[in-house]
């Protein structure tokens, strides 16, 4: 991955630039405090799945470029705050979940996100917010915390606004309160001086910089980055199967691969500005390039992510596969394989909607039914036309064949 370039802007700029910054709280004191290497920063991460995803993605890329900058990151997990759920952007109220799922969890999340920060020689820490959270006394919380919350101003927050019209519950509403007492633990135990988090966390980033002004009487900063939206305005890192995620496990390198490189035309460049490490002025370039020059920009988006999360031979290997498809290349080994063995074969043959269920192209029969319906599944480029047809193992050994669902999911189903 390319360092930080010697470029004439100061990071600051460079954020504002990228498209990052959405809203700040004193804008010149945070220039000056990123800019030098001052911030002692944290973002908080809620351990409610056992892999972080796309949607934490921003986050982490921002938290490397400040520290690439010489700014000292926490990343805060969230094994408290979890046991009450986060009512930001949901009409519905989040599951809960045990403790032992929790810091499950937790350790899952430590591992992936050593892959963006460096968390040697206490140039990043890493910290649980049920350590302190978990230990409060109610009474004190009441008598300490209590009275610097107005309960007008918080039913004012957008975030509680959208759970209002279906019903808050109580345990949710404290979510502000607890947010805002990770920031003032980690203002007095670690010089913590600044709060980073997506847009819709604004109104609970705001609660913990009041927080700290109220009880300490010092200044502490908050800033939101945009949400990466696609041209549609929706959130990106979701696909027909759920979640991209950044463990392998769930979201294989050659899927996350073809993710970034199957995302529009409209939204490439401003992923490359906002995701990647690459310069400005390279990107830049880029803006004028259209037809196929955008599909290399997609490649190019593509590969540097996928080396950012999974490393330099994951993706090549992605690259390779991506080629082989797209290129009708003839390196077939990376592509996502799915191994038949006898069970799936009932005299010796199987059917086009056991193949799509057992390779994960489709979740259910009835949705493999619909697709061949709609003309939507190809083996070896050839449409497959009735729900009936089947392959037998001789047909599927050796190299097997490709399984195509839709214009972006691909596998190469094999009899062994």
């Amino acid at each position: 991955m390319k360092k930080r370039e010697e470029i004439s802007m100061t990071l600051y700029e460079e954020l504002v630039a990228r498209g990052l910054i959405a809203q700040v709280t004193d804008e010149e004191e945070i220039k000056e405090m990123i800019n030098n290497g001052k911030a002692v920063f944290y973002i908080g991460f809620d351990p409610t799945a056992d892999s972080l995803h796309v949607g934490h993605f921003m986050a982490l890329c921002l938290m490397k470029r400040l520290q690439m900058a010489g700014n000292k990151p926490i990343a805060l997990i969230g094994g408290g705050t979890a046991m009450i759920g986060d009512p930001s952007g949901r009409s519905d109220m989040r599951q809960m979940m045990t403790t032992e799922t929790i810091a499950h969890n937790c350790e899952c999340f430590k591992q992936q996100m050593s892959r963006f920060i460096d968390f040697s020689e206490d140039k990043a820490i890493m910290v649980n917010n049920a350590d302190w959270l978990m230990d409060l006394n109610y009474i004190e919380v009441l008598r300490e915390v209590g009275p610097h919350f107005s309960v007008n101003r918080m039913l004012t927050a957008e975030c509680y606004k959208q759970r209002m019209e279906k019903g808050l519950s109580f345990l949710e509403f404290n979510y502000m309160i607890m947010q805002s007492y990770d920031f003032l633990a980690l203002f007095k135990k670690y010089g913590c001086n600044m709060q980073f988090g997506g847009d819709d966390q604004w109104s609970n980033m705001l609660g913990g910089t009041e927080l700290i002004r109220r009880k300490l009487g010092k200044d502490a900063y908050a800033m939101t980055i945009n949400l990466l939206l696609n041209s549609e305005g929706k959130k990106m890192g979701k696909t027909q199967s759920g979640a991209v995620w950044l463990d392998p496990k769930k979201t294989t390198p050659f899927e996350f691969f073809q993710y970034w490189r199957n995302v529009g035309d409209q939204d490439v460049i401003k992923c490359l500005k906002m995701l990647t490490f690459l310069p400005l002025e390279q990107i830049q370039t880029m803006e004028a390039w259209e037809g196929s020059q955008l599909n290399q920009a997609k490649e190019i988006l593509a590969y540097e992510l996928t080396q950012l999360v999974h490393g330099t031979e994951e993706a090549n290997k992605a690259l390779e596969a991506s080629k082989a498809l797209f290129a009708g290349g003839s390196n077939l080994e990376n592509m996502p394989t799915t191994e038949l063995t006898e069970e799936n074969f009932k005299d010796g043959t199987i059917d086009i909607i056991s193949m799509l269920v057992v390779s994960g192209l489709v979740k259910t029969r009835s949705e493999g039914r619909r697709a061949v319906e709609q003309g939507g599944v190809t083996v070896e480029g050839e449409k497959v036309t009735d729900f009936n047809q089947v392959f037998t193992k001789e047909e599927l050994s050796g190299e097997g064949k490709i399984v195509k669902r839709g214009k972006k999911n691909f596998n190469r189903i094999i009899a062994k």
